[in-house]
């Protein structure tokens, strides 16, 4: 009996070891591998850093909003801003490299959004060290050191201030201000983007923990145009630990009209304010985003996964703000940091159901771009608003001229009227639908109304288009571009109602006739010309979610297992998969759900943090888009939720089958929990 007892007590232990085996908050990495080593990003929805294997240094610092000429595509891209950052640090005289570390490690902590590096250096000293990109100071990051002396030492650290190859009349500068209380080092560079058009500025200082009067003494060095640095040194003794931080700030031309001063004051108000509070802030500010979580009790990884992709929304968007999220958010400089309909379609719906005020944001970002869709309408010979496939900082047509998407994927429109509607929809605010909505819903249906061709009735084509499904370029009446364009023609036409406006009796009228084609079979027809081809994303089921064009379970099946079958292995973003398992927990069908939430991104995982890339066996990540159609499969599929024009409900559905229970916390305006067994 006591053995059957103690063979029990093992099986229960190392059942509760595999169940705990994933923390649900933090993503760890001991193995390290540099030449596999795909970065994590920490960002507050303005400035992005991105992690690197070497001790003490950044891959990339990403500024929102900032964009340039140069590069590929004879477009704006993306520019990398000044490594605030990197550091060296010496102990008697040697500088750290990575090969005189031991026990080296990361860890990414989503609930604090701070990323980690620990390890020892010989038999001298334990480091450790951390950095936040302050949710609270949106130009402004910190890092944090200590150091635990094994043995008496001498260190030397240095600040290192970096300016990336694009940029150019790099200028440098050191200043420190004396005052009775306080001494302030700066540390500050300023350069022009590489056609002029912006100038970038950062700075950064010490935040010494010793008294005023006590701290080290630092000393300015000047290396090359390029790079500067500032430095102190510091004696410890065997068993203590010595702890200073770095506060910097980074900003453009972009975003303010002095930026070189304001960088500096910006690091002024951070090193005066303090380490304790700066994380006293930034930590209420994340804590308060993490109201609206999700919560999966039997599946460890998944938790640990999908807290993952709610982290990096979270991180690449920021409330009371008008940017927009590119594909990759603030992960790099990937497709030039353009906005595609990734936002509108993919990231938008899971932060509108769960942070109403970033999506605001990103609906914001379109409306004040309204002036330049409607100039793009009228070089096209449309009426309306036109949005352009890729959006930087002014909301022109930003598409490389080889790719045929920027004069042909018009979904994009219907795509910003969809999400104008749905805002409306979850927070029910009448005012914002008056002033913000209603311009978006109209324009875009102005420009539906004059984009169809009006071939008689059931035949009013959208003709010549680059579908959802990219593969199919110049196609004739593309379901999902159809579709979203009735879409958004009924959409205007009840705005109008409510708001007790007129609506153009067009709108209606050319929304009964636009077609949606099926096969013989009965299954929707991708285009025109479809004859069962490889697709590359979800195109007709978009029909069935988000849209509700097809709403019969048994046509949405019929879509889901004839286009299910259609995406090939290889090559094709995350988002499709998504889909699938959404729509098939709608369905009731747990088990092919969770396969294709699985399908969705376990494929496309990076080392050493999980980091989602667009394609299975893609090394592009931070895929911000896939990680946004996951979190849809997750809260309106396996949740039900359902946005509705009387807000939200939820609907029945079904979980994987390994998932014991599922609670969505702080959803809508009303931050609701919905919970599903």
């Amino acid at each position: 009996m006591k053995r059957l007892i103690l063979l029990f007590a093992v099986f229960f232990c190392l059942s509760g070891k595999q169940v705990m085996a994933q923390d649900p908050w933090k993503i760890s990495a001991t193995a390290i591998n540099p030449s596999g080593y795909y970065g994590i990003t920490v960002a507050n929805g303005m400035i992005g850093i991105v992690s690197s294997p070497e001790p003490f240094k950044v891959k990339d610092v990403v500024l929102a909003g900032a964009y340039d000429l140069y590069g590929r595509g004879r477009v704006s891209n993306f520019l990398r801003s000044f490594n605030l950052l990197n550091m060296q640090l010496g102990i008697d005289g040697k500088e750290i490299s990575a090969a005189d570390t031991r026990g080296f490690q990361q860890e990414l902590d989503m609930k604090q959004a701070s990323f980690t590096t620990r390890f020892d250096y010989g038999d001298k000293a334990s480091i450790r060290y951390t950095y936040y990109s302050l949710r609270h100071l949106p130009f402004t990051v910190l890092m944090d050191v200590e150091i635990t002396a094994k043995k008496d030492i001498t260190l030397n650290a240095a600040s290192v201030m970096e300016a990336p190859d694009a940029l150019k009349d790099v200028q440098n500068y050191y200043n420190e201000i004396d005052r009775p209380h306080v001494t302030i080092s700066l540390l500050t560079s300023t350069a022009k983007s590489p056609t002029g058009k912006l100038q970038m500025c950062a700075s950064n200082t010490f935040l010494f923990s010793e008294k005023h009067g006590e701290e080290p003494r630092v000393i300015h060095e000047m290396w090359d145009n390029n790079r500067h640095l500032m430095k102190f040194g510091k004696t410890l003794k065997a068993g203590t630990t010595y702890r200073f931080s770095i506060a910097g700030s980074s900003i453009t031309s972009a975003h303010h009209d002095d930026p070189l001063n304001e960088a500096e004051r910006m690091t002024l108000f951070a090193k005066l304010e303090g380490r304790d509070l700066l994380l006293r802030f930034h930590q209420q500010a994340w804590s308060k985003l993490w109201q609206s979580d999700i919560q999966i009790e039997g599946d460890p990884q998944a938790q640990q996964d999908v807290h993952s992709m709610m982290y990096h929304l979270y991180s690449f968007v920021r409330e009371g703000y008008d940017y927009s999220p590119s594909p990759m958010g603030l992960s790099g400089l990937g497709y030039n940091g353009h906005v595609f309909w990734d936002t509108e379609l993919w990231m938008y719906p899971a932060l509108l159901v769960l942070q109403p005020e970033m999506a605001k944001s990103m609906v914001e970002y379109r409306y004040n771009r309204l002036p330049a869709a409607r100039k793009n309408a009228f070089s096209h010979g449309y009426k309306g608003a036109m949005f352009p496939w890729e959006s930087a900082a002014t909301g022109v047509e930003e598409t490389p001229v080889w790719a045929l998407s920027g004069p042909f994927e018009h979904h994009i429109t219907a795509c910003v009227g969809i999400a104008a509607w749905n805002y409306y929809c979850v927070t029910q605010d009448t005012v914002w639908l008056r002033e913000k909505g209603w311009p978006l819903l109209k324009e875009t249906a102005d420009f539906w109304a004059s984009r169809v061709e009006r071939n008689g009735p059931g035949k009013y084509d959208i003709n010549n288009v680059v579908a959802a499904d990219e593969w199919a370029e110049n196609v004739d009446n593309n379901a999902w571009t159809n579709a979203s364009a009735k879409a958004v023609l009924n959409y205007a036409t009840e705005a109008a109602r409510l708001l007790k406006l007129k609506a153009d009796p067009d709108w209606a009228h050319v929304a009964q006739h636009i077609p949606i084609l099926k096969m013989p079979n009965g299954v929707t027809r991708e285009h025109a010309a479809y004859n069962g081809e490889g697709i590359k994303q979800a195109d007709v089921n978009l029909l069935s979610y988000p849209l509700k064009e097809v709403s019969d379970p048994a046509r949405v099946l019929a879509d889901l297992q004839y286009y299910e079958t259609r995406v090939p292995n290889e090559g094709t973003p995350a988002m499709t998969q998504a889909i699938f398992a959404l729509l098939y927990a709608r369905l009731g069908n747990g088990e092919k759900a969770g396969h294709f939430f699985k399908d969705a991104y376990e494929p496309n995982l990076n080392p050493p943090f999980r980091v989602i890339a667009e394609t299975k066996g893609g090394t592009n990540p931070y895929f911000a888009t896939g990680a946004g159609g996951i979190l849809q499969a997750v809260l309106m599929g396996f949740g039900g939720l359902d946005i509705t024009p009387k807000g939200l409900t939820q609907i029945k559905s079904a979980l994987p089958k390994n998932w014991k229970k599922l609670r969505i916390t702080g959803v809508g305006v009303d931050k609701k929990t919905y919970t599903v067994e």
